[in-house]
């Protein structure tokens, strides 16, 4: 068992070598040995940094570590014996770290090291993770009488269960379903390169034909280019119903889940003293209250409504005018606005996607990220959960920075979406073999891109090419800090509402003719993105940009009203709630069969619980940010002055103080209106 991969992971996982069978008894053995260690730690009479903070660091990172493996895997190669050993090992991993957090012994020796004279020699770092390490115990009820820290414990893991089955239940439902056809006639419309990823798809499960299912990049294939109007409708059902009662005979459905889950919610945060959840999730982030966010939220609706019912009448009329769709309906509006966007600016996103094959997008991207901040991507062969992944090491002037996997490719048993993760963060470890050692820091960056088919190079659509430099600014707020205690460096302690900052502020270079010609090869003639289609793509920027921020503004508003209840009796009317939040500022209605909740990932699975607001309010904060590069000059000088303030620092101090150091101001909305169209009357 001791030379067992999980148990020995190095500078990168041998993911070759790890197997199934062994994950169970590594897990199992790890926190034995952890629980241990911990032990040995409260024996100690002596109270310092470095045999009780740095000890529990290591501690806890090798069992975090070993978990974020599995856990990593479980959502890229998901197998039914990877799943069933994850969700019988979740509640024991839950319970040990629900253990450290309620440890009130270890919560005491760090109160002392707070209250002794070695605190104001340790660095403003470890000054700041302490003073988060101290906000947590008491977060994790280490000041609870031990019936409620058990009562504490056994809704922690519970809603770790729950999390677990809302993401299997939308992958499980999502992966359930498939329409086959013989030929092509019921998929006219469709670009070739998506009807060549749906052969693909049939032929990989020994079929002829096609084979349409839920994944994204089938989803968007149908409702954005399908002209069968029949076809858009069934798999807009499909799609809005996942994960629901009215799927897979109720099979996968998260309703009860979602209504379990608020409850958890509101009973932890009141057990810690706060009247109910949302007021617990903003005690860690840059807002202040529920009201605070909600203000906001409704203020930035009001500003984007106006502008949403112009784009919803354009489309519609242009629906009825153009295409014979006096009454277009949610399944249309897509493949409608589509053609209104090839009319009005006259191009298309098949045109634009010919451009840009995903070698050259990454050699771009990789370029860009040179310009910014001198550093340089270089891949390496490293072994990977599946042939698609690829692996580049960061460095600047021959010296290691960190490492990025790259999955990009959405497959049958990958968690749908886009995300950034990390298997090791950057640390200075101070003691054992590897004492006075740099540990750099390692990202997994997961997408789901329309893979590529019949032996030809993938090509992404300039919507995936924002969503690759969106994952990579998480990636490198990630890689490039400077900040060498783990709990404070890259996004380890960064408020989240602020997380979002690094991402959104690297969309923006996508708009800029140089970066994006740079990038691009037509797949026939090798050419260059013409001056005048990017123009096109810039007078098409805001299209319909309302309707998208609406659509953000009822998500958000959703999330945060939901978890601002504070009766416990009125959490099953959480479908009433997203009702009224849609009255007041949604423009599209959708179906009542619509389900959007239970598959709702990012609130109910995925970290996002009143937080969802996060995307909006660090939009904020990445477009001011991103204005400074407008207003400069000098692109090298403004790009190091990001990396210092921003990127270098980590959580190491507040993310109003990072902004504040960059900017050299406050935060202003005006640069997100101006960058959103907003800014003129609708």
């Amino acid at each position: 068992m001791s030379d067992n991969i999980l148990l020995n992971l190095g500078d990168e996982p041998r993911f070759n070598e790890i197997q199934t069978a062994d994950i169970k008894p590594v897990v199992q053995t790890a926190i034995t040995e952890a629980r241990e260690a911990v032990a040995a730690v409260k024996a100690q009479s002596e109270i310092t940094w470095a045999n009780t903070v740095e000890r529990l660091t290591d501690i806890t990172e090798r069992v975090g570590r070993i978990w974020g493996v599995v856990a990593h895997l479980n959502s890229v190669v998901n197998t039914p014996e990877l799943r069933a050993v994850y969700n019988e090992l979740m509640p024991e991993v839950t319970v040990f770290f629900t253990e450290i957090g309620q440890d009130i012994a270890l919560y005491e020796r760090f109160k002392t090291i707070k209250q002794s004279a070695e605190f104001d020699k340790l660095t403003s770092a470890q000054q700041t993770k302490l003073a988060h390490d101290l906000r947590d115990f008491v977060l994790s009820g280490a000041e609870l009488p031990s019936e409620k820290q058990a009562e504490l414990a056994a809704l922690q893991t519970e809603g770790a269960q729950l999390g677990a089955q809302f993401s299997q239940n939308v992958l499980d439902a999502t992966d359930a379903f498939a329409l086959y056809f013989d030929s092509a006639d019921a998929l006219e419309g469709i670009p070739e390169d998506s009807l060549a990823m749906f052969a693909a798809a049939a032929e990989a499960e020994g079929k002829t034909g096609y084979k349409v299912g839920l994944q994204m990049p089938h989803y968007l294939a149908v409702m954005q280019y399908a002209d069968n109007r029949e076809l858009r409708e069934q798999i807009y059902r499909a799609y809005t119903t996942r994960a629901s009662e009215l799927s897979n005979d109720g099979k996968f459905d998260n309703t009860a889940n979602i209504t379990r889950t608020l409850e958890i919610s509101l009973q932890a945060a009141q057990l810690l003293g706060f009247a109910n959840y949302a007021e617990l999730s903003l005690s860690t982030k840059m807002a202040d209250t529920p009201e605070q966010v909600l203000a906001f939220l409704h203020n930035l609706a009001a500003r984007a409504k106006p502008f949403a019912e112009k784009d919803l009448a354009e489309v519609k009329a242009f629906a009825a005018d153009k295409l014979g769709l006096a009454e277009p309906q949610p399944w249309d509006l897509t493949y409608a606005g589509e053609k209104l966007r090839e009319a009005k600016y006259a191009f298309s996103e098949t045109e634009v996607k010919k451009y840009f094959p995903v070698g050259k997008v990454l050699a771009g991207l990789f370029s860009q990220i040179n310009k910014l901040y001198g550093v340089n991507f270089i891949e390496k062969t490293v072994p990977a959960w599946h042939k698609d992944v690829r692996y580049f090491e960061l460095e600047k002037d021959n010296r290691l920075i960190g490492g990025v996997y790259m999955d990009l490719y959405a497959r049958k048993g990958k968690r749908g979406g886009a995300w950034m993760n990390d298997y090791k963060g950057r640390r200075r470890i101070l003691s054992g073999e590897n004492a006075g050692q740099l540990q750099t820091p390692t990202a997994y960056l997961v997408c789901n891109f329309t893979p590529p088919v019949a032996g030809r190079e993938a090509r992404l659509n300039h919507d995936e090419i924002i969503t690759l430099f969106h994952e990579t600014g998480h990636s490198l707020h990630h890689l490039l800090t400077q900040v060498e205690e783990l709990g404070v460096s890259g996004i380890n302690g960064v408020e989240w509402d602020a997380v979002e900052l690094p991402s959104q502020f690297m969309e923006n270079f996508v708009w800029e003719y140089d970066v994006l010609a740079g990038m691009s090869a037509h797949e026939e003639s090798g050419g260059t993105l013409p001056r005048a289609l990017f123009d096109k793509m810039v007078a098409a920027k805001n299209y319909q940009r309302g309707m998208f921020m609406v659509r953000q503004m009822e998500f958000a508003l959703f999330d945060m009203l939901i978890h601002s209840e504070r009766d416990a009796g009125r959490l099953k009317n959480w479908q009433q709630v997203l009702d009224d939040v849609r009255r007041e500022v949604a423009v599209i209605r959708p179906p009542e069969y619509n389900r959007f909740a239970q598959s709702f990932g990012h609130i109910f699975a995925g970290g996002y619980s009143a937080g969802y607001y996060s995307y909006a309010w660090a939009e904020v904060l990445s477009a001011d940010a991103y204005a400074a590069f407008e207003e400069s000059n000098d692109v090298k000088a403004t790009g190091q002055k990001f990396w210092q303030e921003i990127l270098a620092v980590g959580g190491s101090r507040s993310a109003a103080e990072s902004f504040k150091a960059f900017r050299g101001r406050e935060p202003s909305i005006d640069a997100l209106l101006r960058h959103s169209g907003f800014d003129n009357a609708a």
